[in-house]
């Protein structure tokens, strides 16, 4: 006797979409929740990863490299800090030590929200490979 399998049991896929519809959802409302200077930063580090996720870039290698990641993170850091006045510094007495103290946890945040964004741009990616092969 052969009878026919449902739909939903024939492509057991399907259930995958509402699951990373929540998660996306879920995602989305943790990140809304950030405070004001990370939610600051974030238009920056979204607008380097863009800029740098095509075909066969760097960040979707096995193994990025860190020196390329460093340097994202500088240009970032340079957009940040030409772009917000709270981040420039206008003041002449500053020791090269208090600069470095006080762009020190910039570079911190802007490099760990970098590493978060690229984990969920290649994870993102690996599942829609993952779906049409």
């Amino acid at each position: 006797m052969n009878q026919k399998l449902p739909y939903y049991m024939a492509y057991p896929m399907m259930a995958d979409f509402a699951n990373e519809k929540a998660e996306r959802m879920d995602f989305e409302y943790l990140r809304s929740m950030y405070p004001e200077i990370p939610k600051m930063v974030l238009p920056y580090v979204e607008e380097e990863c863009d800029r740098m996720s095509y075909g066969n870039s760097m960040i979707y290698d096995q193994y990025p490299d860190k020196l390329q990641l460093r340097m994202m993170c500088g240009r970032i850091c340079e957009n940040i800090k030409r772009n917000e006045k709270m981040f420039r510094n206008d003041r002449a007495d500053e020791t090269v030590q208090d600069a470095a103290r006080s762009g020190g946890w910039l570079r911190d945040l802007v490099e760990v929200m970098l590493y978060q964004e690229l984990y969920r741009r290649r994870s993102s990616r690996r599942k829609t490979a993952r779906r049409f092969f």
